[in-house]
């Protein structure tokens, strides 16, 4: 990671295999580390999540039957992994939205 590289803050969720496939790991390490080198994604590998709050975000990774999805937000200073979760219907469940915003508000008092 270079001097300028901000650090990735897990505050839920991981990246392994299993559950995710070798191929889908490799690919959510890949845009994960574009996004801590500062560059923006957009679509189709991340779409705005004003939902949940500014900055935040989710990122889509595809994996044989199966789509994953991580939520984060772009700090000054970091990328805040809020949710890492398997993603079945078009919307994005409810309960997921609720707990991304209540992670954010305990790290953000902290």
């Amino acid at each position: 990671m270079g001097t300028k590289d901000k650090p990735l803050v897990w505050l839920h969720g991981e990246v392994k295999t299993p559950p995710l496939s070798q191929v889908a790991r490799i690919e959510a390490g890949f845009l994960l580390r574009r996004l801590q080198e500062g560059e923006n994604l957009g679509l189709p590998h991340s779409r705005p999540m004003p939902s949940i709050g500014p900055r935040c975000h989710e990122l889509r990774i595809n994996d044989q039957s199966v789509t994953w999805r991580i939520v984060y937000r772009v700090d000054p200073d970091a990328i805040v992994i809020l949710e890492v979760f398997k993603k079945s219907t078009t919307k994005t469940p409810l309960p997921v939205i609720d707990v991304c915003k209540r992670r954010l508000r305990m790290y953000d008092d902290e």
